[in-house]
C-alpha cells in the first residue's frame, strides 16, 4: 500500500484557485475522508493524486518518491467516480477482468480468474457475473466499479463521491462494507465526500476543506469535539452545532440579557474571554430540556427521528437545536425551559470565528 503526502499544492485555472499551499499526509493503510461542499477542491485533490491533473505549485509524494513526472499509469492509484465507468456492453466479468489485461500489466489468466473470483465473493456480486452491466441496479453497478479497483490490487484507492448517487438505505449498508473492505484490505483510502455522515462513520481521520483550502484535519472524534472555527462547527455534525453570539459576564454567558443567559463557569476558560464578543457553541445533545432550567423557550418545530426527537427551541430572534427523548412530549408553541451543559460549551472569537482554545 502507500504513504501519500502533498507539500504546499497549489492548483489554479485560470484566475481560479481551487487549491491554496495545501498540506496534507495520508498514512499508510489509513481511511482518510476529504470533507467539503461543492467546489472546495476535493476533486482536484484526487486528480492530483490521481496524475490526470498537474499541480501549479508543490510536490506529491507516494512512499517518499515525487511523482511529478509520473503519468496516471505509472503512479498504480484506482479511481472510483460517482459515475459508474463501467463498459454497457461487457458482463460484469468482463468489467472486472478488463483492468488486468492492460498492456501495461498483464496478469496470467489463472491469476485473472483467481483474482475475480474472490473479488466477486468479497463483494457478493458472484450471480452476477455473466450479466451485462447495463442490466443491473445501481448499487450493483457501484459494487462492481469497487471491484474494477480493488482487482488490480493498486498502491492507492481515490473514491470520488462514489455513494452519493445511491438511495439513503444501500448508501448505509455500502459505507459499512467499503469500510470493512478497506480494512479487510488494510488499504490506503481516499475518499472525498460533501455528506458528513459518510465522513464521521468512516473515516480513520478527516481533513475538512473550505474553498481549497484545508481548515482541520483530525480523528473524528477530535473534529466533531474540538473545531478549530465555526466553520468546521458547522460542517460536523447534524443536526449542526448551535452558534450564538454574545459575551462572558460575571460567569455567565449573555447572549440576550435577562433574556438569554446561561451559566458557564468553564473551568478551562481562557484569560481574556470575559467581556469581548464571543461565539458560544454547543451541541444540540448538551442542551437540556427541564423544569427550572435558566432560560424560557418555545417550542418552534418538532423532527421526531424515532428513538430521539430533534427539537428547534426559540428564544426572541434566536433559533437553536436540542434532542430529546422520544417519550417526552412538545407541541408547537409550548413554554418549556432549558439550560445546557457548561463543560461542553466551545468559545470562539466573533471577529476570526477560531476557537478559543486553538487560538495562539
Amino acid at each position: 500500500m502507500a504513504h501519500i503526502q502533498l507539500q504546499n499544492i497549489t492548483k489554479s485555472f485560470g484566475n481560479h484557485f481551487a487549491l491554496k499551499g495545501l498540506n496534507l499526509e495520508i498514512e499508510d493503510g489509513e481511511f482518510f475522508v476529504l470533507l467539503g461542499e461543492t467546489g472546495a477542491g476535493k476533486t482536484t485533490t484526487l486528480r492530483l493524486i490521481a496524475g490526470l491533473e498537474k499541480p501549479s505549485e508543490g510536490q506529491i509524494f507516494i512512499d517518499g518518491t515525487d511523482v511529478g513526472d509520473w503519468g496516471a499509469a505509472e503512479r498504480d492509484v484506482a479511481l472510483v467516480l460517482q459515475q459508474y465507468s463501467l463498459y454497457p456492453r461487457y458482463t460484469v466479468r468482463e468489467n472486472l477482468e478488463f483492468p488486468l489485461k492492460s498492456k501495461i500489466r498483464r496478469v496470467p489468466d489463472a491469476e485473472i480468474k483467481e483474482r475475480v473470483t474472490r473479488v466477486a465473493r468479497t463483494l457478493r456480486i458472484e450471480h452476477l457475473l455473466e450479466r451485462k452491466t447495463d442490466r443491473l441496479s445501481g448499487g450493483e453497478m457501484q459494487r462492481v466499479s469497487i471491484g474494477r479497483a480493488i482487482v488490480r490490487k493498486p498502491r492507492v484507492f481515490l473514491m470520488d463521491e462514489p455513494l452519493s448517487a445511491l438511495d439513503a438505505k444501500l448508501r448505509e449498508a455500502l459505507r459499512t462494507e467499503l469500510k470493512n473492505l478497506q480494512m479487510g484490505l488494510g488499504a490506503t483510502f481516499l475518499f472525498v465526500t460533501h455528506d458528513q455522515i459518510e465522513a464521521m462513520s468512516m473515516g480513520d481521520k478527516i481533513g475538512v476543506l473550505n474553498h481549497g483550502n484545508l481548515v482541520q484535519t483530525g480523528t473524528p472524534y477530535e473534529i466533531y469535539n474540538n473545531p478549530l472555527n465555526t466553520f468546521v462547527a458547522r460542517a460536523v455534525g447534524s443536526p449542526p452545532m448551535n452558534l450564538l453570539e454574545g459575551r462572558l459576564v460575571s460567569g455567565r454567558a449573555v447572549i440576550a440579557p435577562a433574556s438569554f443567559e446561561l451559566p458557564y463557569n468553564g473551568a478551562a476558560r481562557p484569560s481574556g474571554a470575559d467581556g469581548r464578543p464571543l461565539v458560544f457553541g454547543i451541541r444540540p445533545e448538551d442542551i437540556v430540556l427541564e423544569a427550572g432550567a435558566p432560560v424560557e423557550a418555545k417550542v418552534h418545530d418538532v423532527e421526531n427521528h424515532g428513538v430521539e426527537k430533534i427539537v428547534t427551541l426559540r428564544v426572541g430572534d434566536h433559533l437553536l437545536h436540542a434532542t430529546a427523548p422520544a417519550r417526552i412530549e412538545l407541541a408547537m408553541e409550548q413554554d418549556v425551559r432549558f439550560g445546557w451543559n457548561p463543560g461542553k460549551v466551545a468559545l470562539f472569537d466573533q471577529a476570526s470565528g477560531v476557537s478559543l482554545r486553538h487560538a495562539g
